[in-house]
């Protein structure tokens, strides 16, 4: 499938229409493609090449199984939204005013994402819909590099992504609608995120999942990210900086989905051994900052045996770490 990006960056109805995905804005792919490591920071550190060691994690039988949809306790209030900011050590200059006026368009932003996913699956699962209603996008889009608050961008009527610093995007919510049915996420999975960024997107499966984990291997996004969840009272998510090349093997019993928010050249197959029987790849594979990505769906049969098909085209910044410093291991599952 072409890709055009007038396309994918001009509103739902172009993307909709394009059947394809985009997780960066231009100039973040231009600024990426001009150093072609986006795990560089300004100060001239990068991001560990290797999987990083931190605290043990906890194990995903912690957590309760939740049936519906988890919904918040609380309105998400102007001083919910001052309170989170504050605890998550990120400052805002956001006003009320400016506040009201990014919830007055949510609504629209929640309906463009339902008639989204009735064309592209048939009928929109609800309990994505209700994900999306529960999780306030406005307390995602933030500059980490500038450590400032961009919220007023939230619920654009234009779908499209956000840089966040550092290289990194928060992906159009048409796009993250799309990946998450795909996911056809259950009350009883584990899920693992390859690519937090700004951490909605494991944000979103941790309201219908039981445990949702990720890891970032941008190190400032990464640690600042880590310290957003638990404000909004989210205690299902894990997450660490690292390379998702290797995945998460300290999590016993493995996931039902794991869900790469960048695009490979080939499908690592440390992710397949992590899998479970049943459970589901989603992997965005292709040649960084080039069109014809395309958006590949592994499954994992009861008897280990793995299937795969294409699904439609992408654009995501480059998977980095052991995946651009390793050679194809053989047998590697490729989108060829």
């Amino acid at each position: 499938m072409t890709i055009d990006r007038r396309r994918l960056l001009a509103g739902g109805a172009a993307l909709a229409g394009a059947g394809s995905l985009a997780a960066c804005d231009e100039a973040t792919r231009d600024r990426l493609q001009a150093r072609l490591n986006p795990t560089r920071t300004a100060g001239g550190g990068s991001a560990p090449a290797g999987p990083a060691t931190p605290a043990a994690a906890p194990e995903a039988a912690d957590s309760a199984v939740s049936e519906t949809v988890r919904m918040p306790s609380q309105p998400w209030t102007y001083q919910a939204f001052v309170t989170a900011m504050a605890a998550s050590e990120r400052p805002s200059a956001l006003t009320e005013a400016q506040f009201d006026q990014i919830q007055a368009r949510k609504p629209a932003a929640i309906q463009r994402i339902k008639t989204y996913l009735d064309g592209k699956f048939g009928a929109a699962d609800p309990r994505v819909v209700q994900a999306f209603e529960s999780v306030p996008r406005d307390f995602y889009h933030y500059a980490y590099a500038a450590r400032a608050s961009t919220a007023y961008q939230a619920y654009e009527d234009n779908p499209k992504p956000w840089a966040i610093g550092h290289g990194s995007v928060l992906s159009d919510y048409l796009g993250q609608a799309y990946m998450t049915q795909l996911a056809e996420p259950k009350p009883t999975d584990v899920t693992l995120e390859i690519g937090t960024g700004s951490g909605f997107q494991s944000s979103l499966l941790s309201r219908i999942v039981r445990d949702s984990y990720t890891i970032e291997i941008i190190e400032p996004v990464g640690r600042a990210v880590s310290k957003i969840f638990r404000p909004l009272g989210y205690d299902n998510v894990h997450s660490r900086v690292g390379d998702g090349y290797f995945g998460w093997p300290e999590v016993e019993g493995g996931f039902d989905t794991i869900m790469l928010t960048c695009v490979a050249q080939y499908a690592p197959p440390e992710l397949f051994r992590q899998l479970k029987p049943g459970g589901k790849l989603i992997i965005p594979i292709g040649q960084p900052f080039r069109r014809g990505q395309v958006l590949y769906v592994y499954t994992k049969d009861e008897d280990g045996r793995v299937r795969s098909r294409r699904d439609v085209g992408v654009f995501f910044i480059p998977m980095t770490g052991a995946m651009q410093n390793r050679p194809r291991p053989q047998g590697a599952a490729s989108g060829g």
